[in-house]
């Protein structure tokens, strides 16, 4: 028995690892060319994978997409779900700021993909934008509104600071040609402290 057992999990371990070859290659294709443009002959091309094999991970493209936006979406989140209310808030923001942009030079494809998607109404994540997303943004906004009120923070329409973190650390990935024409290739850590300098300059008690 220890045997088959092994080689089971020897097999879960394989699949697992194709998944997410075969996700990687999705992310750049649909990044690139959309989630019409984009096919399972090109995703299968790029994984080198032959499409009956792919198919036998993913049965469709929608299949496939989804996948790639609740991966995206799950990398995304966990930052801000982690958000501590018992740490230092401005030092707690200043992490969360600092892990989008670290996910924003590290998978801007990602943040291009998720673009492309709001951008044509966001016919595959509405629900999730209107429940789950919602509900989470609800939940640390209310923590952020706890810090003002202890006097942790100056006060700030909280659900707007999570937008403008939002809109701030994925301009570096949406607009990069736009950033790379005026600047050259960005110095990662000169962008953070920029980042992080506005952003928490106007919630930080005392600053001017």
């Amino acid at each position: 028995m220890p045997k088959p057992q092994a080689k089971a999990e020897r097999k879960t371990r394989i699949q697992s690892q194709n998944e997410e070859i075969i996700l990687d290659a999705a992310l750049e294709v649909f990044s690139a060319y959309g989630y019409r443009g984009g096919t399972i002959d090109q995703i299968a091309a790029r994984c080198g994978l032959s499409k009956p094999n792919l198919l036998y991970y993913f049965r469709r493209k929608d299949d496939i997409y989804k996948a790639v936006l609740e991966r995206t979406l799950a990398d995304w989140l966990e930052p801000l779900r982690s958000l501590d209310p018992a740490a230092d808030p401005v030092a707690e923001l200043g992490r969360y700021i600092s892990a989008k942009l670290d996910l924003t030079f590290e998978r801007p494809a990602a943040s291009r993909l998720f673009a492309n998607e709001i951008l044509h109404g966001a016919p595959h994540v509405a629900r999730f934008l209107k429940g789950p997303l919602k509900e989470l943004v609800e939940a640390k906004a209310l923590m952020i509104r706890r810090w003002v009120a202890e006097g942790k923070l100056r006060p700030v329409d909280a659900t707007h600071f999570i937008f403008a973190i939002w809109a701030v650390t994925q301009h570096y990935a949406d607009f990069a040609v736009q950033v790379e024409a005026i600047t050259g290739t960005p110095d990662r850590e000169r962008v953070r402290r920029a980042v992080l300098d506005i952003l928490l300059a106007g919630i930080t008690p005392g600053s001017s």
